[in-house]
C-alpha cells in the first residue's frame, strides 16, 4: 500500500490567499480543511492520481449537519435489499459470465479499515468557491417542449434534462443499469450526468436524490468520468451537494469511494461498460440507501433531511442532465450528455437498461406508466423501446451545439 500525507493538508497558496475576500471567508476555509484532515487514519495514491483519505466513519462530514448532531449510524439497511431474481444484462439480455465490470482503481493501492470510510480529498482551490460541490437554483417557469404537458415543469434554469419518468404512485426505490461514457464537458463550471432520480414535494421545495455518473470539472477538478450521489431538500436552493462535499450522506461501507473514477467505460469500437445503482428506502427507519452493484450498501440519506422523500417519493426518473450557463441560449454550449451521440439503439449513446422501481408491493419491477422528456430535443434527444424487446431500453443524449442546435 503506497500512503500519502492527508490531501487536505496543503497549505493555502498566494493564488488562493488573493481570491479570498475577507478574513471571514479565509477563517471558514481554513476550519473546513482543519476538519477534513483531522480524522484521516490514513491516505492511499491510486494510480489515477487521486487520494483516497481513510477518515473515521464516525468523524464524517454528515454529522455536522445540524439534524444529524446525535445520528447513530445505521451500519447496515434494516432487510436485505438485494434485488431478488436480479441477473446481471449486457445490452438487455441475462447473461452469467463476460460480465461488463467497472472497478475503482485506487482499490490497487490499498483498502481502508474497516470502521473506516474511503473520500476523496478535495484540492484546496475547490473549497475557496462558495458554490462548491452545489447545482444551482431548480427555480423557473418557462414552458418548453415535451412529448408529455404535463412534464413542463420540469425545466431547470441552466439544465437540460433527456429522461423517461414515471409518477402517480408511491415510490420506494428506483434501480437501472446505467452505461458508461465520458462525454465532452466544455467550460469549468459546466457538467454532465447519468442518473437514477428520485423525487417529491412542491416545485420550489423540491426534494429529489440520485445517483449515478458524472464529468464535473468545478466538483471534481478533472474531466474524468466519476461516480456520485447528490440531495436536496429545497429544489437545490440552498441544500444539497454532489457526493460528502457537504453535511448529509452518511456513508458505510469501505469498499467504494464517492466521487472516484469509473474504470474501465464504454469507447465506441470497444466494450460496454455499465454501473448498477439501486436507491431504496428502509422501511424501518425511513433511510434512502444507494445500493452499487448488486450487493454492496455504500450509504444512505438520513430520513432527519427531508419532510416529504422521509415518506416515500412521488416520482422516478432515468436519462441524463447538462448543466451550462449556455442552455436555452445562442450559442449553445458544446457540453454532451450520454455519449455525445444522438439516441441509438445499436449500443453508441446514453442508456439504461432494467429501469425499475419499487412500490408497496415491496417488489422490483417495471414501472405501468413511463413518458418520455427532452426540453431541448435539438441538443438532447430521447428514445424508448418498449415493444417487440426482452425488457424495455431507453437511449438519450447528444452532442449539444450542433447544425440543428446552434
Amino acid at each position: 500500500m503506497e500512503t500519502e500525507t492527508s490531501s487536505y493538508g496543503s497549505k493555502l497558496n498566494g493564488l488562493v490567499l488573493e481570491s479570498l475576500t475577507s478574513e471571514h471567508k479565509f477563517s471558514k476555509i481554513q476550519r473546513k480543511i482543519k476538519h477534513l484532515n483531522r480524522h484521516v487514519m490514513i491516505s492511499i495514491k491510486s494510480e489515477d492520481g487521486d487520494i483516497i483519505d481513510c477518515i473515521d466513519i464516525r468523524k464524517q462530514p454528515a454529522f455536522d449537519h445540524p439534524s444529524l448532531k446525535n445520528l447513530t449510524i445505521q451500519m447496515t439497511p434494516s432487510y436485505d435489499t438485494t434485488p431478488q431474481g436480479a441477473s446481471s444484462t449486457k445490452m438487455g439480455k441475462d447473461y452469467d459470465s463476460d460480465v461488463t465490470i467497472t472497478t475503482q482503481l485506487w482499490q490497487k493501492s490499498g483498502s481502508c479499515p474497516k470502521g473506516a470510510i474511503p473520500v476523496r480529498g478535495v484540492p484546496t482551490k475547490y473549497l475557496v468557491s462558495r458554490s462548491y460541490g452545489r447545482k444551482g437554483p431548480a427555480f423557473s417557469h418557462r414552458v418548453t417542449h415535451s412529448d408529455d404537458a404535463g412534464s413542463s415543469n420540469l425545466k431547470q434554469p441552466n439544465h437540460s434534462l433527456a429522461i423517461l419518468l414515471t409518477a402517480g404512485y408511491t415510490y420506494l426505490g428506483g434501480k437501472a443499469d446505467i452505461k458508461v461514457w465520458n462525454p465532452r464537458v466544455e467550460s469549468d463550471d459546466e457538467y454532465s450526468t447519468s442518473r437514477v432520480t428520485l423525487k417529491s414535494g412542491p416545485y420550489f421545495h423540491l426534494e429529489s436524490i440520485e445517483s449515478g455518473w458524472t464529468v464535473n470539472p468545478s466538483v471534481y477538478g478533472d474531466r474524468q468520468t466519476r461516480f456520485y450521489e447528490y440531495w436536496t431538500a429545497d429544489s437545490s436552493n440552498k441544500t444539497g451537494c454532489f457526493k460528502l462535499t457537504c453535511p448529509g450522506f452518511v456513508q458505510t461501507s469501505n469498499e467504494i469511494a464517492l466521487g472516484v473514477a469509473i474504470y474501465p467505460i464504454s469507447t465506441f469500437h470497444g466494450l460496454p461498460y455499465q454501473i448498477t445503482v439501486y436507491i431504496v428506502k428502509d422501511l424501518s427507519t425511513n433511510n434512502w440507501w444507494v445500493q452499487y452493484g448488486e450487493k454492496i450498501n455504500i450509504g444512505y440519506w438520513p430520513a432527519e433531511l427531508f419532510r416529504s422523500v422521509s415518506h416515500h417519493a412521488e416520482g422516478v426518473d432515468w436519462g441524463g442532465e447538462v448543466y451550462s450557463s449556455r442552455v436555452g441560449t445562442t450559442p449553445h454550449t458544446k457540453t454532451a450528455m450520454g455519449s455525445g451521440n444522438f439516441p441509438d439503439p445499436f449500443g453508441y449513446s446514453g442508456s439504461m437498461i432494467r429501469m425499475r422501481i419499487r412500490d408497496n408491493s415491496l417488489f422490483l419491477k417495471f414501472p405501468e406508466w413511463v413518458s418520455t422528456f427532452a426540453d431541448e430535443y435539438r441538443c438532447f434527444d430521447v428514445a424508448y423501446h418498449g415493444d417487440y424487446v426482452v425488457d424495455p431500453e431507453f437511449y438519450f443524449g447528444g452532442p449539444g451545439r450542433n447544425p440543428i442546435c446552434p
